[in-house]
C-alpha cells in the first residue's frame, strides 16, 4: 500500500472566528510520489490550504499530516524546519533575489537546511544539473535574476523548489504568466524532475485545462458552512 504523503481530516480554516470559512474540507489524501492538481475560483481558498500544508497557517480544527508529522503538534520553529528539510516551493511570483544570480537562488534552500545540502550531494553542481534539465542554458545560470525573462524565472524558482530531493514540491499557480505552450512544456519539465526523485507534487491553478498532466485533480468549492 503506498503511503500517504499529505492527508488532511475534517479542516476548518478561519481568518476571524466571525468570518466564514477560508477553507472547509471533510478530508483529502496524496500518496507519496504521486500528483495532485488543486483547482478552484477565486477565493476559494486555494493558496490558504497550500499555507496550511506548508505549516505557516494551523488550522482552527481538524488534522493535517505531512509525511507522517501532525503540523499541529510542532512548536513555530520546529514548523519552520520540517518545512525548510522536506518541502520545497514555487510562488505565483517566483519570489527570486533579483540581485543574486539564477544559480544562487537554487541554493539558498541549501542554506538554511542542512538535509536538503546533503541530499543534494554536490549542492551547485546539482543546482547547475536542475537548470539545465529545466531548459536554461550554462550563460543563464550566473546572470542576475533580475535579467532573466519571466519564464526563465518560473524555472529557476522550479529549480530552487527541486534542489535537495524534497519530498513535497507546492506550487501556487506558477505557470499564470506564460502562455499555452510554455504552460505545457514547464509542467511536463517540473512532473518529470519530481518523478525521478519520487518528489509528490501539488500544484494549484485556476487553468482547468492543466489537468490532464496530473494522477489526480481536486477542487475546491470556495466557502462552504463550518
Amino acid at each position: 500500500m503506498t503511503p500517504a504523503a499529505i492527508r488532511i481530516d475534517d479542516l476548518l480554516f478561519r481568518w476571524r472566528p466571525d468570518a466564514a470559512p477560508a477553507v472547509c474540507l471533510r478530508g483529502l489524501q496524496v500518496d507519496a510520489g504521486k500528483s495532485l492538481f488543486l483547482h478552484g475560483p477565486s477565493g476559494a481558498g486555494k493558496s490558504t490550504l497550500l499555507n496550511l500544508l506548508g505549516g505557516v497557517l494551523l488550522p482552527e480544527r481538524g488534522r493535517i499530516e505531512v509525511l507522517g508529522q501532525v503540523l499541529g503538534d510542532l512548536p513555530a520553529a520546529r514548523r519552520d524546519a520540517f518545512r525548510a528539510d522536506h518541502l520545497g516551493f514555487i510562488f505565483q511570483q517566483f519570489n527570486l533575489l533579483p540581485w543574486l544570480s539564477a544559480l544562487e537562488n537554487v541554493l539558498l534552500p541549501c542554506r538554511f537546511s542542512r538535509r536538503r545540502a546533503q541530499r543534494a550531494g554536490d549542492p551547485v553542481a546539482e543546482a547547475r544539473r536542475l537548470l539545465a534539465a529545466l531548459d536554461l542554458a550554462a550563460p543563464v545560470h550566473d546572470a542576475p535574476a533580475a535579467e532573466l525573462s519571466v519564464g526563465q524565472q518560473q524555472r529557476v524558482a522550479a529549480a530552487r523548489a527541486l534542489i535537495g530531493r524534497p519530498e513535497i514540491v507546492i506550487a501556487d499557480e506558477p505557470t499564470s504568466a506564460l502562455d499555452a505552450a510554455r504552460q505545457d512544456a514547464f509542467i511536463d519539465l517540473l512532473l518529470a524532475e519530481a518523478k525521478a526523485v519520487a518528489s509528490t507534487v501539488v500544484f494549484v491553478s485556476h487553468d482547468q485545462r492543466l489537468a490532464a498532466h496530473f494522477d489526480a485533480s481536486f477542487a475546491l468549492a470556495g466557502e462552504l458552512p463550518a
